[in-house]
């Protein structure tokens, strides 16, 4: 299908991770279909995502020794108080069928021989992985999520009715009367207006705006930012989830760990080699990933002499070597690479930012608060993760609802192009000591993870985020007042922009995301002070107790902040 941007598309699907090419491919084949990807898609290999670096697996019920009610039992037990039911159930129920769906197109999940039936001799090989009770999780070696996306890129290039525009990117929501008409959009060196019957958010996290974390470049909350930004409901984001075992070497990328390392049978240990985690909750390294991680923040507190750089070990050597070399191929690749023999020397690990549970608020069906606009995927609070995500149901939630798509119910766009309302904007002020504007995006960029970090991070106390939230507003402030700002805040639709040769698309990409991760940081922070407990992913100094007054949800609207109880 041709990329013919003037007609406009039936659904729009804003990134091009598991949950949107799923999402695609689960479209009814009648609907044309465009998928909007920062990065160039390369037709060999997939965009990069927090979904291709996924390592773990997906956790689904298809062993007889487990049971749909134990994985509803352990997702809710770690989403500790705030999952809704229902919509966990929903999750767990369909896990199976979506897993064989992915064996369908052609997913290679690692298997154990000889253990099936005469007619099916080999069956899914299960792992466990912190707080489930069961082996459950599936896996292709430790690049499972590489192997699902490269799959499914494979099936979108088969649809005649799918197109991938790349690179790009969606600025903001184009909404008449209410309802979402399609999108503003930064591609072929113009920005424009791209008509859509539906919107489909699937942009991913935000881990960008901590200094330490395992997200990819990409992963700069852009959909919330975008749904905030037109009054669009969010739920719960105050809850960010820190992986505990992210590599630590200089000049190294905070490289995940994978926690399946840890269910395998690796230990954390400390300087001293002991196994320090049992002294903090009694199931050690195979606690909740938010206690491990602070177990490690507070052991490296109260042992180390600068724990802003101290790291712990993560240590492999009580797994058998040819296991190693079966499950974690990837990992030792890693890790060789910057001088580290995993079968001889322990990782040097410490807790980096992860997956964010809260998001925009979607039903069962993916429906945004605003009419057109539809998230899925990590973007998203479906209410199945509450305060904190189970491991290995990111991907899992990707499909189950990614699958809800093949049952949307919208009208095809009417294919009309009329160039005659197209308006070129080529007003040179806006590109104006461009140069000065781009120092003061850069500042931003490397300045505030570092804040979010620091205030926002492992543990939070009120001081520390209302300081948190002065700095942020100062920089947002200055950031509306740059001439790009506020022509993209002026700009209509029907109108398009152009720039001059010395702007790169990077440029205004780097601009974009600027702006996004001042959004999603303001609304962590705010959030976070108003929660007055410690819950999941979100832990007080100041309130560290889990109380049954704040066993609701937080509810945000623009800039409006309030309770909501419990569906």
């Amino acid at each position: 299908m041709s990329d013919d941007l003037s007609t406009g598309y039936d659904a729009i699907v804003v990134g091009a991770g598991a949950a949107g090419l799923y999402a695609a491919l689960c479209l009814p084949a009648h609907l044309r279909v465009a998928i909007i990807s920062k990065d160039q898609i390369e037709l060999t290999e997939s965009p990069p995502s927090a979904s291709n670096w996924a390592q773990g697996g997906i956790a689904a019920v298809v062993s007889p020794e487990d049971s749909v009610e134990l994985h509803i039992q352990d997702t809710m037990k770690a989403g500790d108080g705030l999952c809704d039911r229902s919509a966990v159930r929903f999750l767990v129920e369909n896990a199976a069928h979506c897993v064989a769906s992915l064996v369908q197109m052609g997913v290679d999940f690692d298997s154990v021989a000889g253990t099936g039936s005469d007619q099916n001799p080999e069956r899914l090989a299960l792992t466990l992985e912190a707080a489930h009770s069961r082996p459950r999780v599936l896996h292709a070696a430790d690049t499972t999520g590489r192997t699902v996306m490269k799959t499914l890129l494979a099936q979108v290039q088969l649809r005649s009715n799918i197109v991938l525009l790349g690179p790009a990117f969606a600025l903001d929501l184009w909404i008449e009367d209410g309802h979402c008409q399609g999108i503003s959009l930064v591609y072929q060196q113009q920005i424009s207006w791209l008509r859509a019957a539906a919107v489909i958010l699937a942009t991913g996290g935000g881990g960008q705006v901590y200094a330490q974390t395992t997200n990819p470049a990409v992963s700069t909350g852009d959909g919330v930012a975008m749904i905030d930004r037109v009054g669009g409901q969010l739920t719960d984001v105050e809850f960010f989830q820190f992986h505990p075992t992210a590599l630590k070497v200089t000049g190294a990328p905070r490289f995940l760990i994978s926690e399946a390392v840890r269910g395998e049978g690796a230990h954390l240990i400390d300087a001293a080699g002991d196994r320090f985690c049992f002294n903090y909750h009694p199931d050690g390294e195979l606690a909740p990933r938010d206690v491990v991680s602070r177990a490690i923040f507070s052991h490296l507190q109260k042992t180390a002499t600068d724990p802003a750089t101290a790291n712990v070990w993560l240590d492999l050597r009580p797994i058998p070597a040819t296991q190693i070399q079966h499950r974690f191929p990837n990992i030792i690749k890693v890790c060789q690479s910057w001088g580290i023999d995993v079968f001889t020397t322990p990782i040097p690990v410490s807790p980096a930012a992860h997956y964010w549970m809260g998001g925009i608020t979607t039903n069962l069906h993916n429906q945004t608060s605003i009419p057109g606009v539809y998230a899925v995927g990590e973007v998203s609070c479906t209410g199945v993760h509450g305060a904190n995500r189970l491991a290995s149901n990111s991907l899992l939630e990707c499909l189950v609802f990614g699958a809800e798509f093949a049952h949307i119910q919208i009208q095809p766009l009417v294919l009309v192009d009329r160039p005659d309302l197209k308006k070129t904007i080529s007003d040179k002020q806006i590109w104006q000591d461009w140069s000065q504007q781009q120092r003061v995006c850069q500042h931003i960029r490397q300045e505030l993870p570092k804040v979010m970090w620091q205030v926002a991070g492992i543990t939070r106390q009120a001081g520390e985020l209302q300081s948190g939230i002065t700095q942020v507003e100062k920089w947002h402030q200055e950031f509306a007042q740059l001439p790009i700002s506020q022509a993209i805040k002026n700009f209509q639709p029907h109108q398009v922009m152009a720039w001059p040769n010395s702007v790169t698309q990077n440029d205004l990409r780097t601009w974009a995301e600027t702006g996004n991760l001042l959004d999603i940081g303001r609304l962590i922070l705010t959030s976070a002070l108003l929660r007055t407990e410690s819950r999941g992913g979100h832990f007080r100094t100041d309130f560290p107790q889990t109380t049954a007054d704040w066993q609701v949800h937080i509810a945000v609207f623009g800039q409006v902040l309030q309770k909501s109880l419990l569906k």
